[in-house]
């Protein structure tokens, strides 16, 4: 400020804008920089600098079509040995901009003319970060199996650096896509990389906050002596002063014992209160093991038995009661395989360790892929299946477990349907800020008393009336709690043997 004020020299000044402008932008204050780099004159020795610098800062305000065009200046111009930046970089943030601005050809040509740079440059660091962006741009567009290779390369690169939080992101990432493909060993497995290197980051910074926390301690204990000393000066008046302070401390310590009873009944209810909760939830730990190995000691049995028929017609050459067996196994396998799978999103939901990360969804394609993973069972029980939900309906939701709701309502309408029966989903119009979505079969339906049973807010599973059919009721209990997650709300309309109706609302993308 000195120098702007006193010198008179444009080139001088001209410096102090760009250095001014630079600091500011490091501390992130934003409009303030702009406001710097903006004054510095266009004749100025190192422009395409202050050109670049307009451009990150624009990218971090969100004005990316103003990014690009500053972005474009500096791609434009040579590269002097002075101005100290890569080319690779400009592209690299020109492609984000247009990733941003959902400008997908033109943000994968630009992050490709980054990746032929940077992978000849070698810069590890930045490498990851260039393949999670490739990664993220097909992400967006579904393009999964695009995106995947990109997501391992980031994860490939994040072994070889030492920056922890790199690291976690790569893993936690991986463990996503295991997730969404339903590997979910694999993913479990990522999901633990990730939080041990979490650890590992808290435990660097703890390193940092202890040594800041000693420096602290050492001046404390200097301000502690020069207090000492001042104590001793005035002693002689604090002598005069020592039967009062007595009859004070007296109080204040029987004050404290009345304190001190007081917390402890207050703790005292506290633990009692923590006691039954806690045995509340073993109760429902115990109620579920025991549905659940229940469940699946049938689904064994019966596979048992399924498999001796099998061998006796093998024998006797029955090829038709042959196929049937084998078919009913598939239908045991199917039903034994989505109780674990409900099983382990239910414990990891309950332990806190499953991942929520809310975006906008487009909500017929996410249909389209349910419908296509359940065709075979469609095909198999004749059910014919209508996807009338509307193409302009976008909710505010986490992918994963929206996929994980739908999947159980459409197994459950599948498994409770007639042969050549009808389901079909669709959206209901609505002014408020929620989207309605409907799924509708003609099955079996159920009484108002399991309606209400299905919708009780408690912890406890209740076990199906019809014994035919393997279920645990955990299925409505995952969905529940995770329609309550994306604050969302289920409603259940049916009658015995009329068909049944589930409405689910989710918040509408704003």
């Amino acid at each position: 400020m000195k120098q702007l004020i006193s010198s008179k020299n444009k080139e001088l000044k001209d410096y102090c804008h760009f250095f001014r402008g630079y600091s500011l932008r490091e501390k992130k204050l934003f409009k303030e920089a702009q406001t710097e780099m903006l004054i510095v004159s266009n004749k100025f020795e190192l422009y395409p600098l202050v050109n670049k610098n307009l451009g990150q800062i624009s990218l971090e305000l969100k004005e990316y079509e103003k990014a690009i065009k500053y972005f474009k200046e500096v791609e434009k111009l040579p590269i002097s040995n002075k101005q100290t930046y890569k080319i690779s970089v400009i592209y690299t943030n020109i492609g984000i901009c247009y990733l941003h601005l959902n400008q997908f050809k033109k943000a994968e040509e630009y992050l490709f003319k980054s990746k032929v740079l940077q992978e000849k440059e070698k810069d590890t660091a930045s490498l990851i970060y260039l393949y999670l962006d490739i990664a993220n741009l097909y992400y967006m567009q579904y393009k999964d199996q695009q995106a995947i290779p990109y997501f391992k390369k980031t994860y490939a690169l994040s072994k070889k650096v030492k920056d922890f939080d790199k690291k976690k992101e790569a893993a936690k990432n991986m463990s996503a896509v295991e997730e969404n493909r339903g590997n979910y060993k694999e993913a479990l497995a990522y999901r633990k990389e990730s939080e041990q290197w979490k650890d590992s980051l808290n435990n660097q910074n703890n390193v940092w906050a202890l040594a800041d926390y000693e420096k602290k301690y050492a001046v404390a204990q200097k301000q502690k002596q020069i207090s000492v000393l001042k104590v001793e000066n005035k002693l002689k008046d604090t002598q005069r002063n020592t039967l009062f302070y007595s009859a004070l401390g007296l109080l204040l310590l029987l004050i404290g014992g009345v304190y001190l009873y007081a917390q402890k009944v207050k703790n005292a209810k506290i633990i009692l209160t923590q006691k039954e909760k806690l045995d509340e939830l073993n109760a429902t730990k115990d109620q579920l093991f025991s549905i659940v190995s229940h469940d699946l000691r049938s689904s064994v049995n019966a596979l048992k038995t399924s498999n001796a028929k099998l061998t006796k017609s093998l024998e006797t050459q029955n090829y038709s009661e042959l196929d049937q067996l084998l078919l009913q196994n598939s239908v045991i396998a199917n039903g034994a395989y989505s109780l674990l799978d409900n099983l382990l999103h239910w414990a990891m939901l309950q332990t806190k360790q499953l991942y929520f990360s809310k975006d906008s969804v487009h909500l017929y394609s996410i249909v389209q892929q349910i419908e296509y993973n359940y065709k075979p069972l469609l095909l198999d029980k004749g059910i014919t299946f209508e996807n009338a939900v509307s193409k302009n309906s976008f909710v505010w939701v986490d992918l994963d477990s929206l996929k994980i709701i739908l999947r159980n309502l459409l197994d459950n309408a599948i498994k409770f349907s007639h042969e050549n029966g009808t389901i079909s989903i669709y959206t209901v119009e609505t002014n408020t800020a929620f989207c309605q979505l409907g799924l509708q079969d003609s099955g079996l339906g159920m009484s108002q008393e399991t309606i209400n049973e299905l919708l009780q807010d408690n912890e406890l599973l209740a076990k199906k009336s019809n014994s035919e059919i393997i279920g645990t009721g955990l299925g409505m209990q995952l969905c529940k709690q995770m329609i309550q997650k994306n604050n969302g709300t289920l409603a259940i309309e049916s009658q015995l043997n009329q068909g049944t109706k589930m409405i689910l609302t989710f918040p509408k993308t704003q």
